[in-house]
């Protein structure tokens, strides 16, 4: 549904009502959302004096018991957590903006492989970008260094185990020399120590958004944007409470042995709570309680085959961590043994598991029994193998998802509804690609505009000044704060950086230049520029765009899709050789477009991104009015169905505004429209159609056809309408089926 027609139909659902209760997501931008419901409803309420009838709904799930105690319980909503999201959206929309918009153009019309069609700042995305080539950096800079270490392996009971020499590792090989040549004659090891303990695993504590991210990432594999949609849609189905809190600790009131039995029969967890049940709960850790909502809980029962795919994993993962906050903590028994061989010292640990506890519904998080043989002090044992083994040390892998979400938490970077976003914004625009295991790493393009940002102005990438914004906006949301002086203070502080930056932009260019190829030097050519008459140069990276280095100028084109060189046509406005655009995939637009015009419009009526089948031109054949057939059918569409002229052999119609096309049948030879005759009933203009020889549906061996595509019932039969995924369409359907009274057409020779 459009913006238009939701603030339509608010406003006549608010007609005559005498209360506004407003049930929005319950964190801050509900709240904004909220104001903006009450600034299109309240002057339809009847009897509103300073909104003295409106209320608001504070919930934490869709189910029944939440509902009621939201409508037993309503309050006012909270103007101050609006303003703050008035405050952030204005804040990074400006900022964001200029910064974009000055270094998409400076370096786009510069380089022609930075495979980015757009060059974006984020006051949140590119300090997120900074983790990760920071990390790339220690990584590049890492010098390994070679050490040894001591490696005896002893046997008893017919088990052979490894202990770990005290002095970890050594730095200097003679060194290490010198010690293994002092032991290596000794033929035992002494146990000088056995010490035995009993440890707990302490049972998880209530989940956040933030945890359920860094979890979803580093155990299902679940990318943050892809976690959140799949919690989100389990929370309106009602399966699970409000995804996106900040709390990790339960009300005294939260009902947990209640939402526990609702799992008492389920088939895979129901033996396991019936003998928690029987046990009795344990009371979940104390966690924060930030007054927003619960943690995440599930809230029905549910099999993850039920609901399938990343959302079954997704809750049955939230059902089990809830189970666990309810189990007792794990026990094992940890023993250390210590031992002597001549002067130096040696340890080995073991673990027995003694009570599984949480474990046992959390599989993932069970203790590894490392046993050892039983050892007494004093005891000698047989040394099997007395190796000195030389080892480097590693540099440090790159992020993970999961420690890169961390990173952001603990730097106020983003909010938990934010931080998938700003991840999936630095993989989507070429900065940073997701490696095996979940690992963020750099692209050459993040690694240059970090470095780029360092040298100009490092706050622009450090998380410091992000904190700053992020703690002045929170000011805001608790009243401690005037939106009308945080805002004003904050853009005159990045305006002094923009300017800076303005002035120093050579030094990130001096970067560029060095690892990217000049526009002149990239591509190939493609069709004759209309001003010089010389070949312009086909650059296919994002954004894809064709470039004179004759002239210097450089023409957009069409996205997500090939553009091929349209020989033999030129435009006849401008003399720009013609290129064809077709859409990737299948059922998909294509159309033949005019450079110059694409990016400069000769008719003031129409908008820029023109191409031939919105031209105006009264004579060119690829134009709108040589081509166009009828008003597009699709409602509330105002644009027109034209013959797509370079879809041969397998002819169609498209629409030139939305993603609605007509396909002919594959024994259609030809298809053009007749500008000069109309159909009596609609006066769309009537289709010329000619099929192959040999395989016409026409009787008597006819291959020529005129008619009307909405009102002739033969084209009815023939055509198929579908939506082009090109333009963001659903999927095809069926025939048109719109034929009427078969008027408009007539029979073929």
């Amino acid at each position: 549904m459009e913006n238009a027609h939701i603030v339509a139909h608010l406003q006549s659902e608010s007609k005559g009502c005498d209360y506004l209760v407003l049930w929005l997501d319950c964190d801050r931008e509900g709240e904004n959302i909220c104001f903006e419901v009450i600034s299109i409803t309240e002057k339809n309420l009847r009897g509103n004096v300073n909104r003295s009838n409106i209320y608001r709904a504070k919930f934490s799930a869709i189910t029944q018991s939440d509902i009621q105690r939201a409508m037993n319980n309503l309050i006012r909503p909270n103007e101050d957590e609006a303003l703050a999201v008035e405050a952030r959206q204005e804040l990074d929309l400006k900022v964001g903006v200029a910064f974009s918009r000055y270094q998409t153009k400076y370096f786009q019309g510069k380089y022609g492989n930075l495979d980015a069609s757009v060059v974006s700042y984020g006051p949140c995305q590119t300090p997120t970008l900074g983790f990760t080539v920071r990390r790339h950096e220690e990584i590049i800079n890492f010098r390994p260094e070679k050490y040894w270490r001591l490696t005896p392996t002893l046997m008893k009971e017919s088990i052979n185990f490894q202990i770990d020499w005290d002095r970890g590792r050594v730095f200097d090989e003679p060194v290490a020399a010198l010690l293994h040549k002092a032991i290596s004659s000794e033929r035992n090891a002494r146990v000088v120590d056995v010490k035995t303990s009993r440890e707990t695993r302490s049972r998880p504590g209530a989940i956040n958004t933030v945890e359920l991210l860094k979890i979803a990432s580093a155990k299902l594999g679940m990318s943050p944007h892809s976690c959140m949609q799949s919690a989100e849609s389990l929370y309106t189905q009602g399966y699970i409470s409000y995804p996106r809190t900040e709390s990790t600790d339960y009300h005294h009131s939260f009902d947990l042995a209640g939402t526990l039995k609702m799992f008492t029969n389920h088939p895979f967890y129901g033996d396991y709570v019936r003998k928690l049940q029987a046990e009795g709960l344990a009371r979940p850790k104390k966690g924060i309680d930030c007054g927003d909502h619960p943690p995440i809980t599930p809230m029905r029962s549910a099999t993850e085959g039920e609901l399938g795919g990343d959302r079954g994993r997704l809750y049955d993962f939230i059902a089990r961590h809830f189970i666990a906050t309810l189990s007792p903590d794990c026990k094992f028994i940890r023993t250390k043994a210590s031992f002597r061989i001549g002067d130096e010292t040696f340890s080995v640990l073991g673990r027995v598991e003694e009570s599984r506890g949480f474990t046992e519904i959390t599989p993932w998080a069970a203790v590894r029994d490392e046993r050892l043989p039983e050892l007494k002090k004093g005891e000698m044992m047989e040394i099997q193998n007395l190796a000195l083994r030389e080892g480097k040390t590693q540099p440090p892998d790159y992020l993970t998802e999961s420690e890169l979400i961390g990173l952001m938490e603990k730097n106020g970077i983003g909010t938990d509804a934010s931080i998938p976003v700003h991840i999936n914004n630095i993989c989507t625009r070429n900065y940073a690609e997701i490696k095996s295991g979940r690992t963020v790493v750099p692209t050459k393009l993040g690694i240059i505009l970090v470095r780029g940002y360092h040298r100009i102005d490092s706050q622009l990438v450090l998380p410091l000044v992000r904190s700053h914004v992020e703690k002045e906006v929170t000011n805001i949301a608790t009243g401690a704060a005037q939106i009308g002086f945080v805002v004003p203070h904050l853009l005159a502080v990045f305006k002094a950086k923009f300017d800076f930056f303005q002035k120093k932009i050579e030094l990130m260019d001096e970067m560029m230049e060095a690892s990217f190829s000049p526009l002149s030097a990239t591509g190939k050519p493609l069709t004759r520029c209309g001003v010089c008459s010389r070949y312009m140069k086909y650059i296919s990276s994002r954004p894809q765009r064709l470039h004179c280095s004759y002239c210097d100028n450089t023409y957009s084109l069409p996205q997500f899709g090939t553009i091929k060189e349209y020989k033999g046509y030129t435009c006849p406005v401008d003399g720009f050789g013609l290129v064809k655009f077709h859409g990737t995939g299948v059922d998909t637009k294509s159309y033949p477009l005019c450079p110059n015009c694409f990016n400069n419009p000769p008719f003031a009526q129409v908008k820029k991104a023109m191409g031939c089948n919105q031209c105006l031109h009264p004579t060119c054949e690829h134009s709108l009015l040589s081509n166009r057939v009828c008003h597009c059918q699709m409602p509330e569409c105002k644009g027109w169905l034209v013959i797509d002229p370079v879809s041969a052999p397998k002819w169609k119609m498209d629409c030139n505004v939305c993603n609605c096309l007509v396909k002919f049948p594959a024994n259609t030879h030809s298809v053009a429209a007749n500008p000069n005759e109309h159909c009596e009933e609609c006066e769309s203009n009537l289709l010329k159609l000619e099929f192959n020889k040999k395989d016409t549906p026409l009787p008597d061996g006819k291959t020529s056809y005129q008619g009307c595509v909405l009102c002739d019932e033969f084209i009815n039969a023939l055509v198929e309408e579908s939506f082009s995924k090109t333009f963001g369409g659903r999927g095809g359907r069926g025939g048109r089926g719109r034929g009427r009274r078969g008027r408009g057409g007539r029979g073929g020779r």
